[in-house]
Parts: structure tokens; C-alpha cells; sequence
């Protein structure tokens, strides 16, 4: 383990409003977050790395649980999953949310309850059927008319299954038109608005087996306003009037999906959490009310917001190039270990770190190794006009789809995930080696 081996004198520096609580300066342009310096960390695991703040992991989870004291608050797994997240999160209270077999044995092999396991997705393989009724999840979220049949043969005559449905409120909202998933438009989900999500639900209440608990919908991604939210309640609230009406159903659960967006850069928006919690509850319960239903258990499923802002990359520069009027700092990771830049354009603020610089600042580029032109990091961000090769730059809120949508590409290998707290370091993922790669490769 790495420990800080001398007191030292700590400042909180400006600019740092993105970055985990406990992030400090203890030298002069050498940051340290949970009380370790990064370049240690850079140091002792190699570059590229991923670092957690676990405290700040578990601190986000319980600011959940607070703000949302009688809502399940179940953690998105396919942002960033490994054997120590999913005991941080069961430690925490929350339940999980999975989208794969993978995602779902790793969390019951590590001790997770498997009832306390929602399994999501839009073409759930035979596979992932099987190995959600033979570990006993707790829900299974129906995402097409084709599932149910499906769903109902596996589970057999003689068994039980709880599942929702998924269905899509026609809200078009979220950060990205590739993160927008309550619209008509795209693959998830069953329409209200053509009446795909009633006829599905009485397909399912035909199957005595399958034991609908609720309905399921998830607006998108990196949402940082409450309204609509307010509009999905309004709307799925309606659907749950109609079916009331028609076959007497009242379902206890309304799961609200996730998709709270945070900053990346400083002043960037995020979703005020205590304001989604308030006015949601107030919503859901006038609504409820004018329908003449009893309020049903909320649900919602943050992954980002968790773990996102808690997590940083560290890279070591390789290479400075000036071609006109634009300086590119090329470092030694890239698109496999970042794709979201090339997939959706999101923006990072990177900085320099394991020394100071009183250089001014300039706009550079920030690059990746691969033989892509599309691997920017980060364009058009200040960094002191000195950066040269050997040094190493940090990126903060690397915490959600790094890891979790890494690549092989150019077989580079994917980066480690290291956690942090109160002055120690620890490895949670090695590094994929050249090893693992040709293990795989298994034919001439």
C-alpha cells in the first residue's frame, strides 16, 4: 500500500469544483485525492490509470439514500463495475441494476443479494434469461413483446418470476441525441403512445408465472433538469390510470431509470438531487391522487452520478506537437480507455500534475495514441505552455464508462483501476497485459 510518509502542509486549490472532496495540493502543483498524491499512484502502477475515491464512492450512495429515504435506490452497474464496487455498494444500502449474465455473476459471486438484483436490457440472450432465474434476481425488466414468451418457457410452468416493463413516455431529454432513450425513436423499450406498452402488459398478465410488479422507464442520459422527470411521472402515472381501468391492475413499483447528469468541467450544469427528490415525490403523489391510485414505490437507478465524479485518469504525456496554429499533447492512452469523447463529444478539463508550473497557460489538444484522428482526449483546454514529454496529466470525473466501455484497440491493453483512501492506495483491477490478449487468440 502506498502512505504518505511525512506530514505535510495541505491546500485545497481553485478550480477543483469537479474533482472528489478530498482532493488537495500538498506541494505545489501536485494534487492528492483520499490523501494519496496521484503521481505516486502514477508511479507505483503505471500510465494510464484509473484511481477511485472510495470515500467519495460511498459518500455519493448515501446522499442517495437520503435524499430518496423511502425509494429503492438501485446503482446502474454498466457505468464502471468491479468486485469492490459492488461490496461498496451493497455496504451502502443501495441494490443493483445489471444488463448482462457478466454483470450479474460478478455481483452474486462477490456476495451480492441476487433479490436485491434488477436485470435490464433491450435483447437479453438466452443466457443472461437463464443465469437471471438460476441465481433467483429479483426483477427481470421486460424490454420487448418477444421476451415474454421467452421469459415465460424459462421460468416453466411451476415457477415464479417478479419483472417490469419497460416502457418509453415519448420524453425526449438527456445530454446527447446517442443518451436519449425516452423518445419513440429508439431501440428500448415499449411505446405508450401506440399502445405497444398496454398490449404487452396484457400479454403478461396471461402468464401466470410472471408476476408484473411495475413499470420501468429511463429518460436517458446526463439530464440536469427536473422537469422531465415531472412529465414521465405525469405520463406513466397515466398509463397506470388506463390499466387500472381496464383489468383492475394497481402495480406497487414505478421505477423512474437514472440518467442524472454531473459536471464535467467547472460551471457545467448538474441535476440539483434534493429538487429531483422533492418534486418527484410531490408529482408521483398529486398524480396518484387525481388517478385515484395509491402511490407506488419508487425506484431509480443512478450510475454516473455515483461513480463518475469519484474517479480520475492519469496519463503520461508522450509526445508535443505544433502543426500551425494548433499544439497537440499526445498521451499514452487514449480511445481505448476513453471512447465517449469520439462517440458523443463530451469535454474534459485536464490538468497538470507532479509539479508546479508558473509557465502561462495556452489552449492545447489533448491526444490519444491510436491511429485515429478522431482520439481527442480534450480539445481546446489551458495548460501551462511548458507541458512537455514525461509529464502527466490528470482528467477528473473518470469514474463512469471508462473501464466499463474500454476497447482492445491496437491491442494496447486496458488501464488499471487503483482506489484511494485516507492515505493508501490499492490495486482493485490490474492491468490487461500482452499476456491476457494472446491467451485469447487460440487459432493460427
Amino acid at each position: 500500500m502506498t502512505t504518505l510518509h511525512e506530514p505535510v502542509v495541505t491546500t485545497t486549490p481553485a478550480d477543483l469544483s469537479v474533482w472528489p472532496a478530498s482532493t488537495t495540493e500538498p506541494r505545489p502543483g501536485d494534487l492528492a485525492v483520499g490523501g494519496v498524491p496521484l503521481a505516486e499512484v502514477a508511479d507505483r502502477f503505471g500510465t494510464p490509470v484509473y484511481v477511485l475515491d472510495e470515500n467519495e464512492v460511498r459518500e455519493r450512495c448515501r446522499t442517495y439514500r437520503h435524499a430518496f429515504p423511502d425509494a429503492e435506490v438501485l446503482y446502474a452497474a454498466k457505468a464502471f463495475l468491479c468486485r469492490a464496487m459492488v461490496h461498496w455498494t451493497e455496504e451502502e444500502g443501495l441494490g443493483l441494476d445489471v444488463c448482462s449474465a457478466g454483470e450479474l455473476e460478478l455481483a452474486v459471486t462477490t456476495g451480492f443479494p441476487p433479490e436485491r438484483i434488477v436485470l435490464h436490457g433491450n435483447a437479453k440472450s438466452p443466457r443472461d434469461l437463464e443465469t437471471a432465474l438460476r441465481l433467483g434476481v429479483g426483477r427481470i425488466v421486460i424490454d420487448s413483446p418477444s421476451e415474454i414468451a421467452r421469459l415465460a418457457a424459462a421460468v416453466g410452468p411451476d415457477g415464479h418470476q417478479k419483472v417490469m416493463v419497460r416502457v418509453v413516455p415519448g420524453i425526449s431529454a438527456g445530454g446527447h441525441e446517442k443518451i436519449r432513450t425516452g423518445t419513440d425513436d429508439q431501440k428500448f423499450g415499449l411505446s405508450i403512445a401506440d399502445g405497444y406498452a398496454q398490449h404487452a402488459i396484457a400479454r403478461i398478465l396471461d402468464q401466470p408465472q410472471l408476476q408484473l410488479t411495475g413499470l420501468h422507464c429511463h429518460l436517458g442520459s446526463q439530464i440536469t433538469s427536473v422537469k422531465p422527470y415531472l412529465a414521465a411521472v405525469r405520463r406513466v402515472v397515466g398509463l397506470m390510470a388506463r390499466l387500472y381501468e381496464q383489468h383492475g391492475l394497481v402495480l406497487p413499483e414505478l421505477d423512474l431509470g437514472g440518467g442524472h447528469g454531473i459536471a464535467y468541467r467547472p460551471g457545467e450544469a448538474a441535476l440539483d438531487l434534493t429538487a429531483l427528490a422533492r418534486k418527484v415525490r410531490a408529482e408521483l403523489s398529486d398524480a396518484c391522487a387525481a388517478a385515484g391510485l395509491p402511490v407506488p414505490r419508487l425506484i431509480i437507478e443512478p450510475g454516473r452520478a455515483v461513480v463518475g465524479p469519484a474517479g480520475i485518469a492519469v496519463y503520461r504525456v508522450l509526445a508535443v506537437k505544433k502543426t500551425g496554429d494548433h499544439t497537440f499533447l499526445a498521451v499514452d492512452g487514449g480511445m481505448s480507455d476513453n471512447p465517449r469523447p469520439a462517440l458523443y463529444g463530451v469535454r474534459y478539463a485536464p490538468r497538470l500534475i507532479g509539479r508546479a508550473s508558473a509557465a502561462p497557460t495556452a489552449p492545447v489538444t489533448v491526444v490519444g495514441r491510436h491511429c485515429e484522428a478522431g482520439d481527442v482526449l480534450a480539445a481546446d483546454v489551458e495548460l501551462p505552455s511548458d507541458v512537455r514529454p514525461g509529464d502527466l496529466l490528470a482528467v477528473p470525473v473518470a469514474g463512469a464508462y471508462h473501464l466499463s466501455m474500454a476497447s482492445g484497440y491496437n491491442l494496447v491493453g486496458r488501464p488499471p483501476v487503483t482506489a484511494v483512501r485516507d492515505g493508501h492506495a490499492r490495486l482493485l483491477v490490474r492491468r490487461e497485459s500482452l499476456d491476457d490478449i494472446r491467451r485469447r487468440d487460440v487459432g493460427l
